[in-house]
């Protein structure tokens, strides 16, 4: 790392005069000035004035105070942070790929409408459902998507409905891609095993019951156009009713969502379509492990039942007999979920990676995140507070209750793996499990790295009852220390100013 760790802003850096580089005098008329007012600067000062070594020095040490997949084990739990391998960054990289033009005829790019037909069906049969469009840019994109495939099938129909189902482990996104769709959402609560509950559910703090799945159902029938469930759901459990839930709502022509951000657990073992999903998206950029992270790239493809693909966003790659093209004439289509057609870049990686592992490696991708998350989880017990003892499957969520009796919180857990050397897990998410840590290894991992994390985080807990104040001031071996998060929170400083 870099020896030094106190690293100035770039604008502390600045010195009246200095330049990175020497430009020739102007050999053209001065062009005139036609900005308004109101747009011009005052001055630059607002510019660091700096040199080409001290840009290039500032930014390589800041470079080296990240932390990557390429660094180490990334638990971040739901968000399946996965090796990216370097196979798939070459075939992103082809020059027929990265020189093609999006806006080119169809006859001079085959290439790449191949190459997204292909995954196209690749996304089919993972799935089990009948079509996909590769045009969402993310996940939450993919979700307003197929929101959106809802709305139009039952608009289609001459109905307006006007409520959606989320269950209480729902990803944010969720209620949020309902809302921006035009939904009022609904909470289904969940039952001692982490599931959906079927049944009305009492609040052990307040005694308040809140009605299940089949009472919200009696109560709003066919005002509901569909429910959104996250499988296996945020706290890793699966649910395991999918296939009765799907009946239920199928009875009143509502539609089952399923939110795939956690189909790292289900490649190659189960298909959605099979247990009755109507619609679902898939984050290309987590399962099929193309690198994201600070807001991009990513790529949520949806995949559909026949009933939907009518109203898929346009144009639709289709394969004829002369060749592949992009289809238009969808007079039935929600319109353009894109600029483009997606982020292609992560498309061809998505697709090297399921061509490179094939359909055997997927399952075995699939069943060895099983196994890594297991292994933790199995460690863990017993050190570590489990709300749920139902078996989990790609991640595991602890929380703080054994700790917070020395005084330790999730927080400071989290802060003490840094100074052992690992990125944290998830915390405090899922909302239903307070202190919650949720830590998913994904199949990356190997058996010593596993071990390696589940130390550090054995010791913290040895630490907690023996010199918790220790943890309360951690991290102490990084360039910046413990923050204020709630202020940073609530009054972030994003600008540097002069004064």
């Amino acid at each position: 790392m870099a020896l030094i760790k106190n690293e100035k802003l770039i604008f502390e850096r600045s010195v009246p005069g200095k330049v990175g580089m020497d430009l020739p005098p102007l050999d053209v008329p001065i062009a005139a000035d036609t900005r308004p007012p109101h747009l011009k600067r005052g001055g630059f000062d607002a510019l660091p004035q700096v040199n080409e070594v001290d840009v290039v020095r500032h930014f390589t040490r800041m470079s080296r105070w990240n932390f990557g997949v390429d660094d180490g084990m990334y638990p971040l739990g739901s968000c399946t942070m996965k090796h990216n391998p370097r196979l798939n960054e070459k075939v992103a990289a082809l020059p027929g790929f990265t020189e093609s033009h999006p806006m080119a005829p169809s006859e001079c790019v085959q290439g790449n409408l191949a190459l997204m037909w292909t995954l196209q069906e690749y996304l089919k049969e993972i799935t089990g459902l009948a079509a996909v469009t590769l045009h969402p840019a993310a996940g939450a994109h993919g979700e307003l998507t197929g929101v959106m495939l809802i709305r139009a099938y039952h608009i289609s129909k001459g109905e307006k409905r006007s409520i959606f189902l989320i269950p209480d482990s729902a990803h944010g996104t969720n209620p949020a891609t309902a809302a921006m769709a035009g939904y009022t959402c609904v909470e289904v609560p969940s039952q001692v095993d982490g599931t959906i509950s079927f049944d009305d559910v009492a609040d052990p703090a307040t005694g308040k019951v809140k009605k299940g799945l089949k009472s919200l159902l009696d109560e709003y029938g066919r005002q509901v156009a569909g429910i959104m469930i996250t499988n296996p759901n945020t706290v890793g459990i699966f649910e395991y009713r999918i296939a009765e839930i799907a009946e239920l709502l199928h009875e009143i022509d509502a539609l089952l969502y399923m939110d795939g951000a956690n189909m790292n657990a289900l490649m190659g073992v189960a298909r959605p379509g099979d247990f009755g999903i109507d619609v679902m998206h898939l984050n290309l950029h987590k399962t099929l492990g193309t690198p994201h992270g600070g807001g991009g790239p990513g790529s949520g493809p949806v995949a559909c039942i026949a009933a939907l693909e009518p109203f898929l966003p346009r144009p639709v790659v289709v394969k004829g007999d002369d060749g592949y093209d992009l289809d238009w004439d969808r007079p039935m289509s929600i319109g353009k979920m894109h600029s483009f057609f997606g982020n292609f870049a992560v498309v061809a990686r998505a697709l090297a990676s399921c061509l490179s592992h094939g359909s055997d490696g997927l399952k075995a991708v699939s069943m060895r995140a099983i196994v890594n998350a297991n292994y933790i989880r199995k460690r863990l017990e017993g050190t570590f507070h489990l709300q749920y003892s139902t078996p989990t499957l790609h991640e595991a969520v602890f929380d703080d209750t054994y700790q917070s009796k020395h005084g330790i919180t999730t927080l400071d857990i989290a802060k003490g793996l840094i100074d052992r050397g690992f990125y944290p897990p998830t915390i405090y998410f899922p909302l239903v499990i307070h202190g919650a840590m949720m830590i998913e290894p994904t199949e990356s991992e190997s058996k010593e790295e596993l071990d390696a994390f589940v130390e550090a985080m054995l010791d913290i807990a040895l630490k907690a009852e023996s010199d918790p104040e220790s943890l309360k001031v951690a991290p102490v071996t990084t360039p910046v220390t413990r923050l204020d998060e709630t202020t940073a929170a609530r009054k972030p400083v994003i600008r540097w100013r002069s004064e």
